[in-house]
C-alpha cells in the first residue's frame, strides 16, 4: 500500500477526532497543554491501537465489526453529546464547571468511539495482507495531529464567538449528529 493512500485513510479516520476535539474545545474554552497532550495523545494511541487490534483479529471478528460497531460508535457518542447538552441546558447559580472530556471516563469513552473505524480498517489490512506496523503509526500520528487543531480551533470558535451554553449543546449535537453518520455509512439507515 503506498503511502498517499494510508495518509488519505489516517486523514479519513482522523475526522471523528477532529470533530469531537472541536466540540470539545468549545466546551472547555480554555485548553490546557496538558488537556491537549492527553487528548491528542489517547485518539492518537486508540486509533493506531484499534487498527492493530483489528488487524491481529483478522475475519475472525469480520461480523461483529460489520453489525455491532457502528451501534458501539453511535451509543457511545451519543451518551457523550447528550450529556453535554443536559450539562448545558441544566441551570446553574454560579459560575458553570464544565466537566473536563480530557480526563477519566469521558475520555476514555471518546477514545474507543472515535477509534471504532479503525478496528475495520485493521482488519481489512489484515484481508488485503499488508503489513500494518507503518500504517497504524501514520494513522495514530495523523488522529493526534488532527486533534491538536481541532482542540485549538474549539477554543478560537467557544472564546471568540461567547455562545456560552449554545456552543456546548452544538458541540453535543455534532457528536451525536456523528454517531448517527457512522450508522449511515454502514448502511443501517
Amino acid at each position: 500500500m503506498d503511502l498517499l493512500t494510508i495518509l488519505l485513510i489516517a486523514l479519513a479516520l482522523a475526522v471523528d477526532a477532529f470533530a469531537v476535539a472541536v466540540a470539545a474545545g468549545v466546551s472547555l474554552c480554555a485548553v490546557s497543554l496538558r488537556q491537549l497532550f492527553r487528548l491528542s495523545w489517547h485518539f492518537g494511541i486508540f486509533q493506531a491501537g484499534m487498527t492493530l487490534l483489528g488487524w491481529t483479529a483478522g475475519l475472525s471478528v469480520r461480523h461483529f465489526t460489520e453489525t455491532v460497531a457502528p451501534w458501539l460508535a453511535f451509543g457511545l457518542l451519543g451518551f457523550v453529546g447528550g450529556r453535554m447538552i443536559i450539562e448545558a441546558l441544566r441551570p446553574h447559580d454560579e459560575e458553570k464547571s464544565v466537566a473536563d472530556p480530557t480526563r477519566g471516563k469521558t475520555l476514555l469513552v471518546l477514545s474507543v468511539a472515535t477509534s471504532i473505524d479503525a478496528l475495520a480498517v485493521g482488519i481489512s489490512f489484515a484481508i488485503l495482507k499488508t503489513k500494518v506496523w507503518l500504517p497504524a503509526l501514520i494513522i495514530g500520528v495523523v488522529a493526534s495531529l488532527l486533534t491538536v487543531i481541532g482542540l485549538r480551533l474549539g477554543c478560537l470558535v467557544g472564546s471568540a464567538s461567547r455562545l456560552g451554553n449554545r456552543a456546548e449543546i452544538c458541540g453535543g449535537m455534532v457528536l451525536i449528529g456523528i454517531g448517527l453518520n457512522i450508522l449511515h455509512q454502514h448502511g443501517v439507515f
